[in-house]
């Protein structure tokens, strides 16, 4: 053993190897160096956009507008730090796949600089709950970041999500106004992430500049959003990677004439079918009992749609005191009305998925069921980070199979008190 281990050093030394090994391991060391600066420089930009965020309601006093001046310049020599290392490591050639990632991306979006031309932001024809947990703060952070003027902006989503963009959407298209709903469900059943810009995204960009009249857009597609956050998804990166590049506030509350005449007191609920809740007799009975349940305490706001967007249907139920919705919405503002009514909801319950982030993000909290643990627990973990972060309400996922025994110690608490 001592013989060939003596035979590989010299070996190595004469073949040069042993340097290539060293180079290859202070490689290595630089690209690892590059990362933590890059992850170190990004939480202190989100330590710095909550800062911006609790000025920004203060009165604008001398002392609080010098203190919002320093704060934005603060943020851009931290963008501008990132950018010189990232720099450096790709003069070097020792950026690893997701440095070289940040440097197109954000060569990309310096391009958007150097004109004045219209910004087409999407089209977002995904899910719920990837635009609310990451595209749009994304979308806010690239604005926020690169400082591009709102009023270059064209937010294209579907259902009238423009409040989820707040002042992002100053000019809103929705698809549903290009397209039909079985022509949106057709051409997306398929293809949930959109990773590339696909014939329908072309086709609906396409329409947008007939319907605007827009001159050379430029496109601030999903696509961009998915190649920086898959290292994340992937388990090849932490959940630093997604703090690097979003800024996450809450939602606004919605007025919306569909919500009047609501009961005062509600719980919103919005139960569908999807691979984490499918569709079988014992999920839509728990579905009738829970409605039930909460009916006889107060009045229960069903949040279910008279049309299929997606592949999840709601989950009918026969449950009495209940209150449905689904006469006052439309394809083109069903998202809208849904979000001005969780908003004035004491709380939401419903399957786990987009429509249960969204309560939170309203400052709702939010009990969400499952049966199949088919999600990706890395979603979760964000949104728990996220509305941590908020400070206000929260997201509780259940198994339906554990609901016996957390009914069991309530019992038992009920019955402690007593």
């Amino acid at each position: 053993m001592k013989e060939r281990d003596t035979l590989a050093r010299w070996w190595a030394r004469a073949t040069g190897s042993w340097q290539l090994e060293r180079l290859a391991a202070l490689d290595a060391k630089v690209g690892k160096f590059g990362r933590e600066q890059h992850e170190a420089l990004a939480e202190q930009r989100r330590l710095l956009e909550q800062i911006r965020a609790e000025v920004a309601g203060k009165a604008g006093t001398g002392a609080v507008k010098e203190l919002r001046r320093q704060v934005e310049h603060l943020q851009t020599s931290l963008v501008q730090q990132d950018r010189a290392i990232a720099d450096a490591l790709e003069r070097a050639r020792v950026l690893d796949e997701q440095g070289v990632d940040d440097r197109r991306f954000a060569r990309r979006i310096e391009q958007f600089l150097k004109h004045d031309r219209p910004i087409v932001v999407g089209p977002w024809t995904g899910e719920v709950g990837f635009e609310l947990l990451y595209w749009v703060p994304f979308v806010r952070w690239v604005v926020r970041t690169y400082q591009l003027p709102l009023d270059r902006l064209i937010v294209v989503s579907r259902g009238g999500s423009a409040p989820w963009y707040g002042d992002l959407a100053r000019r809103y298209v929705d698809i549903f106004s290009l397209v039909s709903v079985d022509d949106f469900r057709a051409a997306t059943e398929e293809a949930k992430k959109q990773r590339l810009v696909g014939a329908f995204d072309a086709r609906l960009v396409e329409r947008v500049i007939g319907h605007l009249g827009l001159d050379r857009p430029a496109l601030l597609h999903p696509g961009m959003m998915y190649r920086l956050f898959m290292p994340y998804w992937k388990d090849q990166a932490t959940a630093a990677r997604i703090d690097a590049y979003t800024a996450y506030e809450p939602i606004g509350r919605v007025e919306d004439p569909a919500v009047e005449g609501l009961p005062k007191d509600y719980v919103a609920a919005r139960f569908y079918f999807s691979e984490c809740f499918p569709d079988l007799p014992a999920n839509r009975a728990f579905v009738t009992e829970t409605l039930e349940t909460i009916g006889r305490q107060m009045p229960v706001v069903l949040l279910d749609t008279p049309f299929a967007v997606d592949d999840h249907r709601d989950a009918a139920t026969a449950a009495r005191h209940i209150v449905s919705i689904a006469g006052r919405m439309t394809p083109e503002r069903n998202l809208a009305v849904q979000t001005a009514v969780v908003g004035g909801a004491r709380a939401f319950v419903g399957t786990y998925g987009g429509y249960s982030y969204l309560a939170p993000l309203c400052g709702v909290p939010s009990l969400a069921f499952y049966s199949a643990r088919t999600y990706k627990a890395h979603h979760l973990h964000m949104a728990d980070r996220v509305f941590e972060r908020f400070g206000g309400a929260g997201l509780v996922p259940l198994d339906v199979a554990a609901l016996p025994l957390v009914r069991l110690a309530l019992a038992g608490v009920t019955a402690a008190t007593r």
